[in-house]
């Protein structure tokens, strides 16, 4: 059960890491259109300069929750690479609990206003030919929060199926190929044959 959760949780994360690398993928694109006008024909477009930063935003908003799926924000390893993988777990598990969810539910409930004056203001950029309807970009906050929430819970639900020795770990997963690889060896062993230069069996 808890491993089917995990990887709906898990298929969740994925999709959005899919958005953000497109997003991602457009961005650049926005870039290079940005560099090649400016620079070869002496034009550009104030909207396409303020897409690039919004672009970045949702990269940066949304590619939160992937990467926690995926494990892969900076810690300090210094201690918690010389834990057993039981122990890493455990201390992912009240990570997840005392501080990224608290603090994702936090500014997510908090950002909720701030988009709603947008809305209700009708926030647009400043420069003139710049972005309209900045409420788009501002809902992101929330949105990607709430994603992040999402997310922590699958992540704890993995730590929970390591803690518990559901599936293996990664470490586990090598050690049982190299023992699969030593046995499939003294397995064959007896069947080499060693041929000198004149073709002569040994």
């Amino acid at each position: 059960m808890l491993l089917k959760l995990e990887r709906g949780f898990d298929k969740f994360a994925n999709i959005v890491g899919a958005f953000t690398a497109i997003v991602m993928v457009l961005m650049i694109l926005n870039v290079s259109y940005d560099v090649v006008m400016r620079y070869f024909f002496r034009s550009g477009s104030i909207a396409m300069q303020e897409m690039e930063w919004h672009l970045f935003s949702v990269i940066i908003l949304l590619g939160i929750s992937y990467t926690l799926k995926e494990d892969a924000h900076v810690r300090v390893d210094l201690i918690y690479d010389r834990l057993t993988e039981k122990k890493k777990a455990r201390i992912n598990m009240i990570g997840a609990i005392l501080f990224i969810l608290p603090v994702a539910l936090l500014i997510g409930i908090e950002s909720i206003p701030y988009v709603v004056e947008a809305y209700n203001s009708n926030e647009q950029s400043g420069d003139p030919g710049g972005l309209t309807n900045r409420w788009i970009v501002k809902s992101l906050i929330p949105m990607s929060f709430f994603f992040l929430i999402i997310t922590t819970i699958g992540f704890f639900i993995k730590n929970l199926n390591v803690y518990k020795g559901n599936h293996p770990t990664e470490k586990g997963h090598i050690k049982n190929e190299i023992d699969n690889l030593k046995s499939q060896l003294n397995e064959h062993k007896h069947h080499i044959v060693d041929i000198d230069e004149k073709g002569e069996n040994k």
